[in-house]
């Protein structure tokens, strides 16, 4: 049964408003591509109003600049308090609207709770420092918040990325405007409703649903908008920091894309390796930022690997994501099956080989296949490009060294693993690697208290971790003169 669609307005000032056109747009279920809602559809007026109920709510004399940072922590408290009593609804709301599998709403729904809960406890422990000068002078800091905040975020975790980005500018003070992916609107507005009824001040979190040539680009050349915090793809995310620098020089967080790279050595406990592997890149059918979509098995191994590998790739179950039991749900939407479709016809076409999978299932809903690609050569476009679907391209190597050099040959460094029981190589490769994120003998794993970032192309700044607060605030010196005399 499908879930009772309460929100579709855009939320300013803890207000639900049509957009001031007027005008709406369709989103739609991936499990049959039926309509779900229309939902207001806002650009460039309604942005402008967004920020405006922003910088009043930012005003030094307002409710929430005068608010002590311990009552912030309680509203976010209270926010994940309301999370875990509405985890049934929002799951299934999740699932519906952008296609994942509800044992992993599940997973990401407590996780969000857990993020939210140590965010929170941060907001009253941002601290300056005092600083010996030369001269008779007094010097210290304040970290104080930056101000009106953009957070634009992805469809493929709409309730995780919603909840990070929020309450850590709000943990900082900051007000933000938030603009959900067109794809998947639905559960920011329902967590829209439960700031608003955990007790946030008007004007402190706006959502504005749109899409991004309009209300995007409106967000992120506002003159005042201090900060963007963007999650997407790199080609967005250059995007928005050139936008960034036209008007008034944001400051800007990117989280983008990956190519990731998953190294299992000879001496790699393939009961471990060969399921885990397996996981890191068909998990939400590969639409995962940090998907082990490189997959380098050495030379000894290989040929078992390679047998496991497409064993475990047919029996992955498919199935309408609803369905407890499904390991695999559809695409986000008819346009990104068709791109994924498109990246396993190049990968045959130039020369790799297909043994299992990369078929759409069916002519409702956007499922595929997962994919098993062996004979992958570094060149390929399918080892070059992220794909962000359920594609496993498994490539071979012989030794360490060439393992790195090829996992380093990329734009990305999001994230990257190794499988190996041997202490030594673990360390030389978590030292080496250009990535963000290393695993060692698992994949996935982490928590509120990691940091959460990319090398090179994959991205800006840091996500979670006991300093993120630092990325929505400003820090300021303030030098006093001292009398000469006592």
């Amino acid at each position: 049964m499908a879930p009772q669609i309460k929100y579709t307005k855009l939320f300013i000032d803890n207000k639900w408003v049509d957009a001031k056109s007027g005008k709406t747009f369709e989103t739609r279920t991936p499990h049959d591509g039926s309509v779900i809602a229309k939902v207001a559809e806002g650009d460039k007026a309604d942005i402008d109003e967004a920020v405006s109920a922003a910088r009043r709510a930012f005003h030094r004399n307002s409710e929430w600049r005068l608010m002590d940072a311990s009552r912030r922590a309680v509203i976010l408290n209270k926010f994940a308090d309301l999370i875990e009593r509405d985890s049934k609804y929002l799951v299934e709301l999740e699932s519906y609207n952008n296609g994942m599998v509800v044992s992993m709403a599940n997973r990401f729904l407590a996780s969000t709770v857990a993020n939210i809960r140590y965010i929170a406890s941060l907001a009253d422990k941002v601290q300056g420092d005092t600083i010996p000068v030369d001269g008779e002078a007094f010097s210290y800091t304040l970290k104080q918040p930056i101000g009106v905040c953009g957070l634009i975020l992805p469809w493929n975790g709409p309730i995780p990325l919603f909840s990070n980005k929020v309450t850590t500018a709000l943990a900082a003070g900051c007000t933000v405007v938030v603009k959900p992916a067109e794809q998947t609107p639905l559960s920011a507005l329902a967590l829209a409703a439960l700031l608003a009824e955990a007790g946030l001040p008007p004007g402190v979190v706006n959502v504005v649903n749109g899409y991004g040539e309009t209300a995007g680009n409106a967000l992120t050349h506002h003159p005042n908008v201090n900060k963007i915090s963007f999650t997407g793809s790199v080609e967005v995310g250059k995007l928005i920091q050139q936008a960034a620098g036209v008007n008034n020089l944001k400051r800007v967080t990117l989280e983008l894309g990956g190519k990731s790279p998953l190294i299992v050595m000879n001496d790699a406990d393939l009961n471990t390796a060969i399921p885990c592997a397996a996981n890191a890149v068909f998990t939400h059918q590969g639409q995962v930022c940090v998907a082990a979509s490189r997959l380098f098995v050495q030379s000894g191994i290989y040929d078992k690997f390679v047998e496991e590998a497409v064993k475990h790739a047919r029996a992955r179950k498919i199935g309408n994501p609803a369905d407890p039991t499904t390991q695999n749900g559809p695409q986000v939407d008819e346009e990104m099956m068709n791109k994924v479709l498109g990246y396993i016809e190049k990968g045959k076409k130039e020369g790799a080989r297909l043994l299992t999978g990369g078929k759409r299932i069916g002519n409702t809903g956007y499922y595929i296949e997962p994919a098993v690609f062996v004979d992958v050569k570094d060149d390929m476009t399918i080892a070059r490009e992220e794909i962000f679907g359920p594609v496993q391209s498994i490539l071979k190597f012989d030794t360490l060294e060439e393992a790195l050099d090829r996992a380093n040959d990329t734009n990305y460094g999001l994230a990257a693993g190794i499988f190996t029981t041997n202490i030594n190589t673990a360390l030389q490769f978590t030292k080496h690697v250009e990535a963000g994120t290393v695993w060692v003998n698992t994949y996935f794993a982490t928590g509120p208290q990691v940091p959460f970032g990319g090398f090179k192309e994959s991205g800006i700044g840091r996500e979670r971790g006991i300093n993120c607060l630092e990325e929505f605030m400003e820090v300021k010196t303030v030098t006093y003169s001292l009398p000469k005399k006592i």
